[in-house]
């Protein structure tokens, strides 16, 4: 049996090899420091332009707008969080027919823009007063609110019911083997046991979603809603500052950081179970 006589000395920590400045590397500093110029730029000039009066004109339309754009996003969301489930349900269905109509409504409304959609809504059902007003509905569809609310909750349902189709399928099917063996009817087990593993799945995408029907949201100021897209405009119209868009970046960019960091906290909380 061999043994050592005396012990290595401690030895230093290797030198740290800086890494050789490549193009993409230089290239990266340069695009960087030019971001970051520009953002003290915008400081500067933000402060330079800083005018109380118009802050104290424009600000309450702005909250006016912020409000309007915030409720047309919640109201849409949820109406098109209930009309995705019974899609996605027919787009999974054997029945060719409600797979057809499903597949067909989520590949129109998924392919074609949104404003050409809000158009279509608020321009084209002009055409079928008649009717509209036969059936009691016109009220509806006359008010460019609704309008909006209504392009925007059909477009969000088609994406909600794929993101929703795809964390439905994601779901082992293990586990739908496992309930019918423990003779729970599929519909409960479906509502309890397998809808509320895909919801997990489909958390981060529903929260790029809504991020997204957020940005989008500012088309509706076409159709003379004032949301936050629109109060920005009427405040440029009158000033002719720039920086009217400026404030209105900054507050699509806060409300969607505040959305981010509290999707972030509710996948955390949901997904405690998870982590090891």
């Amino acid at each position: 049996m061999s043994y050592a006589k005396t012990l290595i000395p401690p030895q230093p920590a290797p030198r740290e090899v800086m890494k050789p400045m490549t193009p993409a590397r230089m290239a990266g500093y340069i695009l960087v420091a030019l971001w970051a110029l520009l953002g003290v730029l915008l400081v500067i000039s933000i402060i330079n332009g800083w005018d109380p009066e118009k802050f104290t004109r424009y600000g309450p339309r702005y909250l006016h707008g912020l409000w309007i754009t915030l409720s047309l996003v919640f109201i849409s969301v949820i109406c098109g969080a209930i009309l995705s489930l019974p899609l996605a349900v027919a787009r999974m269905s054997k029945n060719r027919v409600l797979n057809a109509l499903a597949y067909g409504y989520i590949y129109f409304f998924r392919g074609t823009p949104l404003l050409a959609q809000l158009f279509l809504v608020y321009y084209g059902l002009g055409i079928f007063r008649p009717q509209l007003e036969a059936v009691g509905i016109w009220w509806f569809f006359r008010e460019a609110w609704y309008c909006g609310l209504f392009a925007m909750t059909i477009n969000t349902a088609a994406y909600q019911a794929e993101i929703l189709r795809g964390a439905i399928e994601s779901v082992s099917h293990g586990q739908h083997e496992a309930a019918a063996a423990l003779g729970i009817h599929k519909f409960i087990a479906f509502r309890k046991i397998i809808l509320p593993q895909a919801l997990i799945v489909a958390l981060r995408p529903y929260g790029n979603e809504i991020i997204l029907l957020i940005k989008g949201s500012a088309v509706v100021a076409i159709i003379t809603v004032l949301d936050l897209m629109g109060e920005t405009r009427y405040a440029f119209s009158r000033t002719f500052d720039y920086q009217t868009y400026l404030w209105a970046a900054i507050f699509y960019l806060t409300i969607v950081e505040a959305l981010r960091h509290l999707w972030a906290w509710f996948e955390r909380r949901l997904t405690r179970h998870l982590k090891r």
